[in-house]
């Protein structure tokens, strides 16, 4: 055995007798010692799961073992090796997957959270567990007036400790593309500690996981390790599909919920208007706190910029962009933060390769296909009837009722229609939203109001007023 291999032993005894048996087979069972030079180690894991979480959780445990066997080590690169996965074996017989699940629930009986043939990591592996970027932490967010809210209930999550009481639960993220959903879920999950499990998936690798699961019968250890969470991080919830994994996703949130464990969700739109998923999923998300990320406004579409300048200076220690080229590309690059981040990306590319400055001219030429049309309000169905009920000077619950008096029947008929019109949610859903009513129902108020428009100028008058108010 050489040297290098030597201290690696030790290093790894020493680790193992900190973190215990379980936690050293989860997590530094497969990782190996690729390299050791003056004062760096390069190590090695299978999947990028296991270098994300091992970076975000046990960096700072892992340079102490090796500076207490060598003190002039001080730095730790943790690596992802090319490696085949091994097939998945499936049971012969029914007896098989029984036994195997029996031997499990045994295994757990004697106070481990996970069978002996699935560690964590392998049960993270089959669900998919996302990467995480190490540049979305709170520390590079840039808060603004549209996501101040989301921000600070993100950092109190993030902040939370194992046994502590949890406050928002689910705590349910709403906003369009590129507004900074994602880069608030990685910042919860990088904050993460040593003593809550945190597992940050998007939607596909959920059902991904299930999926893989049910071949391999392995449902029962799948369940329980998404249940043995502390904090359950779920992207683009919207992209959820299936009976079968809705209903998984259901018992998994309400099992977490219960047990006073964290779920943070995002999506691209409030949990009521995700119509693919089951009314239950819905109600028990709107049970939370439910909170918006708006749109950037320049002011904050400015301060992205200049942090990404700074960002990129420590990588391309040239790189400088004039205030003035920035505030024109915060003024005219107004769609979301992705375009403002390929906006930039392009200035650095011609900064580097041609190695001329860059001027207000270069960049007008350069993000000239970025900047886009200024879209459309996307209205509501709350906006609507909230603007409705004002407008015919009755209650919403009037709306939403079963009343059938001529002074709420006709508002009733125009909120109805102009969901129709100015949203893309279907009948059932605009039945669902105004008190359950069905389908046919709303499809024969869309008729009604439609043929009295074009004879009633009165009508049609009061109909525009409304569009223009819900459009401001």
């Amino acid at each position: 055995m050489s040297i290098e291999n030597e201290g690696w032993s030790r290093v790894k005894a020493r680790l193992r007798t900190e973190v215990g048996e379980d936690v050293f087979t989860s997590w530094f069972a497969r990782m190996d010692l690729e390299g050791l030079d003056d004062d760096g180690v390069r190590l090695s894991v299978p999947t990028r799961f296991l270098k994300s979480w091992i970076q975000s959780h046990y960096t700072d445990r892992l340079l102490s073992c090796w500076q207490a066997e060598q003190p002039k080590i001080g730095r730790i690169e943790v690596t992802v090796r090319t490696a085949m996965r091994p097939p998945v074996i499936k049971a012969k017989a029914p007896e098989a997957a029984v036994s195997r699940e029996v031997a499990f629930r045994e295994h757990k009986s004697n106070g481990h959270a996970y069978p002996s043939a699935m560690s964590p990591t392998a049960v993270f592996e089959s669900l998919g567990g996302s990467p995480l970027d190490p540049r979305l932490t709170f520390e590079t967010f840039v808060i603004g007036r549209s996501n101040t809210l989301a921000h600070a209930a993100a950092k109190q999550v993030a902040a939370g400790r194992r046994g502590d009481s949890v406050m928002f639960n689910p705590l349910y993220i709403h906003a369009g593309v590129g507004l900074g959903k994602t880069h608030l879920l990685q910042a919860i999950a990088w904050a993460g500690t040593t003593e809550r499990k945190v597992l940050y998936l998007s939607a596909e690798k959920f059902m991904y996981g299930f999926v893989s699961a049910l071949r391999a019968q392995n449902t029962l250890a799948f369940k329980d390790s998404l249940r043995g969470i502390d904090v359950l991080v779920i992207d683009d919830l919207q992209f959820l599909q299936g009976k079968s994994t809705q209903n998984e996703f259901c018992h998994t949130l309400n099992a977490l919920i219960d047990a006073g464990r964290q779920v943070v969700i995002a999506a691209d739109r409030p949990p009521l208007d995700l119509e693919t998923l089951d009314e239950r999923v819905r109600s028990r998300l709107a049970g939370g706190l439910v909170v918006e990320m708006g749109s950037l406004g320049e002011e904050l579409r400015l301060e992205i910029l200049k942090s990404r300048v700074i960002a990129a200076r420590a990588m391309h220690p040239g790189f400088d962009v004039p205030l003035p080229v920035l505030a024109f590309v915060a003024k005219a690059v107004t769609h979301n933060g992705r375009d403002l981040e390929g906006a930039l990306n392009r200035l650095l590319a011609h900064s580097k390769l041609t190695g001329q400055p860059i001027t207000l001219e270069l960049a007008e030429r350069e993000v000239r296909d970025l900047i886009r049309p200024q879209e459309p309000k996307r209205v509501k169905i709350e906006d609507i009837q909230r603007v409705v009920a004002r407008q015919y000077n009755v209650s919403r619950s009037d709306l939403l009722s079963a009343r059938r008096t001529a002074n709420v029947v006709r508002p009733r008929q125009v909120a109805m229609y102009l969901a129709k019109t100015m949203t893309l949610r279907s009948l059932p859903e605009i039945g669902r939203r105004f008190g359950g009513r069905d389908h046919t129902t709303v499809l024969h108020a869309v008729r009604k109001i439609e043929g009295l428009v074009g004879n009633d100028s009165a009508l049609a008058e009061e109909i525009e007023l409304l569009k223009r108010q819900l459009q401001d």
